[in-house]
């Protein structure tokens, strides 16, 4: 039977009523429409499905830090895009153990983190020269490093072990000693320092100094009873453990830094690929927004421990670029030797690294 030329209501009985004629009642075809024009109906927001992130890290949850501000940022920036995504942060290492982090997003565990890169070196390797001595010279050189092939060749490595840069960081850090400055490697000789990484601790060693292996939250009690002389970790923790308490001088990062490391917002390639493009779009916003911020704090931070260290009567030094090349020789015996020896593709790393100016 043909209809032409008129216009065709679905009704709840499912009769066909054509304009002009008798209700004709065809139940299958009329429950075909129905599916077709279902089907053909876009999903509208109520009822997409809306999905939570959990994302971990092990820093003070609102005390000011600035890599939880970093992750509560997108968390907040993702509520107000109201694109029917929830991240539930989770700070203070109490979801997941600092040193476990890569390994929760691997499994499922977690879905995002914040943490210091170098903590999954023991998986991956190449991750050793995100904390490499004198790699990165200033902030401003950090910013530059992110732009290279350096970095494109470490975020493939985070790819390939089933993880997506969110948002790129990193945190400078400075070297103090007990009884005097350590500016060049001479000053570190005799000296027992506490490092914040293996590949550290091998430039330490290469200048003559004993190593001792302790975590950050113990500086403080073994500067006081003479265990340590000497350590390196971040700005920020130099201040959070009060260590300008226990030295008399700290050698400030400045145009010359020696320690720096990669602390990015991680996701898992899992959870993002679960995410539709506008919640996509919407976290990379998000995540860029952070960056930004966390880039200007983090300059902050620097600026906060020099003045705190300050008002305690501490001196405070920066490394002449003389100061900083005699470290790296002693990192390209000690450090980068044995990296580029042990560390798959580790020789080309450490050179496309010191490419950048």
């Amino acid at each position: 039977m043909r209809l032409k030329n008129y216009k065709i209501y679905i009704s709840q009985s499912y009769h066909i009523t054509t304009t002009g004629d008798k209700p004709m009642t065809f139940p299958p075809i009329a429950r075909t429409l129905t599916c077709l024009l279902a089907a053909a109906l876009p999903m509208t927001a109520t009822l997409a499905e809306s999905i939570t992130l959990k994302a971990s890290h092990q820093f003070p949850g609102g005390k000011g830090d600035v890599r939880d501000e970093m992750v509560q940022m997108i968390a907040r920036d993702i509520a107000a895009a109201n694109v029917e995504l929830t991240i539930k942060v989770f700070p203070g290492a109490s979801l997941v153990k600092a040193q476990d982090q890569w390994k929760a997003m691997q499994s499922g565990q977690i879905d995002m983190s914040a943490f210091p890169l170098d903590y999954a070196s023991g998986m991956h390797p190449q991750f050793g020269a995100t904390l490499m001595p004198g790699l990165i010279k200033s902030h401003e050189h950090a910013q530059r490093i992110n732009a290279s092939p350096f970095m494109q060749d470490i975020k493939a490595i985070i790819g390939q072990g089933g993880a997506l840069v969110l948002a790129d960081a990193w945190l400078a850090g400075a070297f103090a000693g007990k009884d005097k400055c350590i500016l060049k490697p001479e000053d570190a000789n005799g000296l027992k320092v506490r490092s914040a990484g293996a590949t550290f601790a091998q430039m330490w060693a290469g200048a003559g100094a004993s190593v001792v292996s302790i975590p950050s939250n113990e500086v403080y009690n073994a500067m006081q009873q003479g265990v340590i002389q000497a350590t390196d970790t971040s700005t920020g923790s130099f201040v959070s453990f009060r260590l300008y308490e226990q030295v008399k001088c700290i050698t400030a990062p400045g145009d010359n830094a020696m320690w720096f490391m990669y602390e990015p917002v991680l996701i898992a390639k899992r959870s993002w690929d679960k995410l539709n493009d506008v919640q996509k779009k919407a976290l990379s916003a998000a995540a860029k927004k952070a960056e930004n911020y966390f880039n200007l704090e983090s300059k902050k931070l620097d600026d906060k421990m020099i003045e705190a260290f300050k008002k305690s009567n501490v001196q405070v030094a920066t490394m002449t670029e003389a100061n900083a090349e005699a470290w790296r020789a002693v990192a390209k015996q000690t450090s980068y030797k044995a990296f580029a020896e042990k560390v798959p593709g580790g020789k080309e790393l450490i050179e496309k690294a010191l490419s950048v100016k």
